[in-house]
């Protein structure tokens, strides 16, 4: 199956796809032994700063390699790449899916931007998704906040923006801002559910994806993906499990120098949490 197809019965079905950041070969055993466990697609994403840490061939040869011994849906996404030269390396690379970030720009340079991206990698391939962006989160990825964060009004993402974002660049899949935030603040998440529906209904069937899923109450996810979330990311509370397995480990055998000794705990701990987000997300058992 596609990726279009899957999250086209993932919108329909009323469950999201989830989204795993990575940045080692670690992380993606411990997210995949959980969908292989689950019967869960997933997508797996680098951004530029992890796919230049684990070398765009090398994400691209691991995903296949395990998409073809786990008979899973495995799909491989360059994350919030910034630039047209940059997305357009993910493409040339040979990931499944690409999401060209440009939300920083104004809505015309967003727009032509995500357009030439949309173009350029359909005549590369004609089953590789495009994700576009409008609206724009006020955090770093994967930073856990000791401050109370406030969204600001004007960052959030706009129904009839939206719906001519899509209208003009043909893209697959739309990340709105609507509250999320990227990383783990002090203060309570706050989705606006009624933005969400808003954009599903001013999209119409085209995938809506979340980002900073992370510290985001179970219950708000849920009613995102009812008023028509269908992709989730998660990567900061996967960080965060790693590095506490890995510091508890090494804090309590600190003479041990055997890597896969000492990364075994942080595999556990990613699988464990992997799994959670399965279940939450609804994604299991279906392949």
């Amino acid at each position: 199956m596609t990726l279009k197809e899957i999250l086209n019965q993932a919108r329909e079905g009323k469950w999201a796809l989830p989204h795993f950041n990575i940045s080692d070969a670690v992380t993606l055993v411990g997210i995949l032994e959980a969908a292989k466990e689950l019967k869960s697609p997933v997508m797996i994403g680098t951004s530029e700063g992890e796919r230049r840490f684990i070398g765009a061939k090398q994400a691209v040869a691991m995903i296949r390699e395990y998409r073809e011994e786990y008979k899973l849906p495995i799909f491989l996404n360059a994350d919030h790449h910034k630039s047209v030269g940059m997305a357009q390396e993910a493409v040339d690379a040979g990931y499944d899916s690409v999401h060209i970030d440009l939300s920083a720009s104004n809505l015309e340079e967003n727009i032509n931007g995500t357009k030439e991206i949309v173009s350029y990698a359909k005549s590369k391939n004609k089953n590789i998704s495009v994700e576009g962006e409008v609206g724009y989160l006020v955090t770093e990825s994967s930073k856990v906040y000791k401050e109370i964060i406030e969204v600001p009004p004007e960052s959030l993402t706009k129904p009839e923006e939206a719906e001519r974002f899509v209208r003009e660049t043909g893209v697959d899949r739309f990340a709105p801002a609507v509250g999320n935030l990227h990383g783990i603040a002090a203060n309570v998440k706050k989705l606006d559910i009624a933005r969400i529906a808003a954009i599903r209904e001013a999209i119409g069937g085209v995938a809506m994806v979340l980002h900073g899923g992370s510290g985001t109450p179970d219950d708000q996810i849920k009613a995102a993906i009812g008023a028509g979330i269908n992709n989730i990311h998660i990567n900061t509370e996967i960080r965060v499990a790693y590095t506490w397995a890995l510091r508890t480990f090494l804090a309590n055998n600190p003479e041990e120098t055997t890597p896969y000794k000492i990364l075994a705990p942080a595999i556990e701990t990613v699988r464990a949490k992997t799994m959670e987000k399965i279940k939450l997300f609804g994604s299991g058992n279906r392949v």
